[in-house]
């Protein structure tokens, strides 16, 4: 029963306070759920792992995630324990692209970043891009997280599911026209708030702690040359502490996609999508309830072509078109609250790009792909613009009609990868990407949180931009058992944007007046061995990099630590097949403490009120993380039972520090740090039938 207050305390406390390519292709088998059936060439960073693998390796309360699995491999990096999102060489969380069925995803966590919206019974497959993304991904700069919902069975009906400590997943396929269309149906749910009735405590009896995924997916094969597929999701995360404080977030995306083949050598592919996200907070104030409310919305059109004019060379080429609606913050309060309802304005704005991609074997030895993605971003009016100053103060009001253009960025953004293999076991590559980002997401705590909202760029927040070069080797040893992969990048990141001192985003001023925008830099080195064949696999990754942001206005004008630098970064993985029916796993990780800002001093106010005063920012570290995870899991006929420990050691990693007046010396300080989980152990069955 601790599990339930931990959570939503940690949530409650950070509110208040403050062609690098991993392409996995599976499919199912009825006993271990999915395999490798299709490896795909290595290029620069190309990562290759069975989900076999991935449904052994210990994950908090024993729930298979793909997204927390691929946080172990070098240069991506986990956001914490009880964080949204990941970084990846030195972006921020915003700054990966996380597509399902081609459909962007703005959140996809659950339970404050302790699981994935993926659901990894209805995934198909997932690539995973971290530099060279083929032209056709954009919108952000750092990765890609592309995943495909599987394709229901044509020819039979198929129930699959699991039950766990936490929550409980099933999934229901089958055909609707025999061998000419199938449906996939999948749910989870967390029943948390079910054992918080049992509680003793009332305060905890009231409140909720729930999640929920629907995937749906129908395919439909109309004749030989032409394929029809309809997928949508929605999940939603609901924390409520008894009537006190609230939060509730989710996404809803849907899309219909249409492929036609016109030769052997021609297809396309049509699509239309639709995502949404949103998230509102509320809490009591003089017993009146006041909620703040946040939403973006999408609707994209897609047309591509493929062309494959013979064994060397394959081309795409398409547009795609994307209507955005910014709802940035919305508060609203009772009557006897003393808060007066505000709005920021809604943003409008199309997103518009071209893009060609080529893949071309020059020779048996060489590999080059190169694209040019050309964008056009439009700002339209409907609501207030403004002009500002250097020290944030509104100059002059822009009054602008709906349908009017208020700004238009346009942009190139040029990539090429080459891959030249040296010898039969080793090759060489080099990158240059050049991407470009038009949403932000503001937050005002140190970690990633469902209440940060997006924003659009507008007449003075530019498209952030990053240009990237990486270089790396890959060789093969001893056969093919071990894989050893070296890399290096830099990337350098224009119209960067932080906070003011002293900002507020819970406010109704204008966001544009609370930011600053400068550059940044991130660069590093990446190490990962891997053993992948025999009863023992695994691999041990190490990352050594460097992360900063040098913004006028913040830290002197110098460079400074962005808050997701880290230094070092290790991950041990492995899986030991000890029998037919055992199988034990185990997980090891480590990096440095996430960058911060921490008071540098105090002093009294009018009111004895307690002010601190900050000095550098994010000039501090929090403590070194470090986690072993352990798994057993034991194969029956048609199920396996999934036995593992989070946090096998009970280290107290810090959630957050905050200060407080000393118990024994009122007149000092005092850190005290918040840890979330010490060990957690989990029982998991799965089932398929």
């Amino acid at each position: 029963m601790k599990l339930f207050p931990a959570i939503l305390s940690c949530f409650v406390y950070t509110s208040l306070y403050a062609q690098d390519t991993s392409r996995v292709i599976v499919s199912r088998d009825t006993l271990k759920g999915v395999t490798i059936t299709k490896v795909v060439p290595r290029t620069l960073g190309m990562e290759h792992f069975s989900l076999k693998e991935m449904e052994h390796i210990p994950v908090f309360m024993g729930e298979r995630d793909i997204l927390k699995t691929i946080q172990l491999l070098p240069g991506i990096k986990s956001a914490g324990d009880g964080n949204s999102g990941f970084y990846v060489r030195g972006g921020s969380a915003d700054q990966n692209l996380i597509l399902l069925d081609g459909t962007p995803v703005y959140n996809a966590s659950h339970l404050m970043g302790f699981f994935s919206t993926f659901n990894g019974d209805a995934i198909k497959d997932l690539s995973f891009y971290k530099n060279a993304m083929p032209a056709q991904y954009g919108g952000r700069l750092s990765s890609v997280v592309d995943a495909t919902t599987n394709n229901g069975d044509d020819e039979q009906y198929h129930i699959s599911g699991g039950a766990g400590l936490i929550a409980a997943r099933l999934n229901v396929e089958g055909p609707i026209v025999k061998n000419k269309s199938s449906f996939l149906l999948s749910g989870r749910r967390t029943y948390a708030d079910l054992f918080a009735k049992l509680s003793r405590d009332s305060a905890i009896r009231k409140s909720d702690l729930n999640f929920y995924d629907l995937n749906l997916k129908m395919n439909f094969r109309l004749g030989l040359k032409d394929e029809l597929d309809l997928s949508a999701y929605t999940g939603k995360d609901v924390m409520r502490l008894s009537n006190a404080f609230g939060l509730e977030w989710g996404n809803s995306v849907a899309s219909l996609r249409w492929r036609h083949i016109y030769s052997n050598k021609l297809m396309s592919f049509l699509s239309v999508h639709y995502s949404s996200y949103e998230n509102t907070t509320s809490t009591l104030l003089a017993d009146e309830a006041v909620s703040i409310y946040s939403r973006i919305r999408d609707y994209t059109a897609k047309a591509e072509f493929l062309y494959t004019a013979n064994a060397r060379h394959e081309t795409r080429a398409g547009w795609q078109s994307t209507w955005h609606t910014m709802y940035p913050l919305l508060l609203e309060g009772g009557e006897n609250s003393g808060i007066n309802n505000q709005q920021q304005p809604k943003r409008y704005s199309l997103d518009n790009a071209l893009y060609v991609n080529n893949t071309w074997k020059a020779s048996d030895q060489l590999n080059i792909s190169y694209g040019l993605r050309a964008t056009g971003f439009m700002v339209f009016g409907g609501g207030d613009f403004y002009r500002i100053n250097e020290d944030g103060k509104i100059t002059d009001t822009l009054r602008t009609g709906r349908g009017e253009v208020v700004k238009t960025y346009l942009n190139l953004e040029p990539r090429v990868a080459i891959r030249y293999e040296v010898h039969k076991t080793g090759s060489l590559s080099l990158a240059f990407t050049r991407n470009v980002q038009h949403l932000h997401l503001i937050s005002n705590a140190t970690s990633a949180n469902p209440t940060d909202k997006w924003i659009a760029s507008s007449n003075l927040i530019k498209p952030e931009i990053a240009d990237q070069v990486s270089a790396g080797y890959s060789r093969s040893i001893s056969g093919d058992r071990y894989e050893l992969t070296v890399e290096t990048y830099y990337k350098s990141l224009k119209n960067q944007l932080d906070y003011r001192n002293g900002a507020e985003i819970f406010s109704n001023e204008p966001i544009e007046t609370m930011l600053l925008v400068g550059k940044g830099r991130a660069y590093g080195m990446e190490w990962l061995l891997k053993k992948k064949t025999g009863k023992l696999t695994g691999w041990i990754g190490y990352t050594l990099s460097k992360t900063e942001r040098r913004i006028n206005g913040i830290n002197d004008n110098e460079w400074y630590n962005a808050k997701q630098d880290r230094t070092h970064e290790i991950s041990v993985v492995s899986s030991w097949q000890v029998s037919k029916k055992w199988v034990l796993s185990a997980n090891w990780v480590y990096h440095t403490g996430n960058a911060v800002t921490f008071p540098a001093g105090k002093y009294i106010v009018m009111d004895d009120r307690l002010v601190y005063y900050y000095t550098e920012r994010n000039g501090y570290r929090m403590p070194a993380y470090h986690r072993l995870d352990v798994a057993a899991t034991l194969q029956l006929r048609n199920s396996a039972l999934h036995f593992g420990v989070y946090n096998a050691y009970g280290r107290e990693n810090a959630y957050s520090i905050y200060f407080r007046e000393s118990r024994e010396n009122p007149d000092y300080t005092e850190a005290v740090q918040v840890t979330l989980f010490r060990f957690v152990p989990s029982i998991t069955y799965n089932f398929n039938f």
